[in-house]
């Protein structure tokens, strides 16, 4: 899995990437083909007094690209969010792509 963190009029600091990659490893548990992991922060006109920050997500699957976002006033809180969105993605995706095929009554009767 390919994992890109990058930020926009903003540092990204050995502990912020810390926290993305553990927030990851819940996604990653649940649906282990991922192929490639964009992770964008930002912070949206630094002028602002609630300054907002955003993260946004392009995860990469085969078939697939899941892309969510999520804006928050404290970045860690809008990373929380950005995951669980992203895990709900992923689970949706997951059971979408298992194959759901059974057995018609009438052959198992025969």
């Amino acid at each position: 899995m390919n994992l890109t963190i990058s930020g926009h009029h903003l540092e990204v600091t050995p502990a912020l990437r810390e926290y993305v990659v553990t927030k990851l490893d819940r996604v990653t548990r649940h649906f282990d083909q991922v192929v490639d992991v964009s992770v964008l922060l930002t912070v949206d006109n630094p002028r602002e007094k609630d300054r907002r920050q955003r993260a946004e997500a392009t995860l990469r699957v085969k078939g697939r690209d899941i892309f969510v976002e999520q804006a928050h006033e404290d970045l860690y809180a809008a990373i929380d969010q950005l995951m669980d969105k992203l895990d709900r993605q992923v689970v949706k995706h997951k059971d979408k792509v298992q194959e759901h095929h059974h057995a018609s009554a009438k052959r198992a009767e025969m």
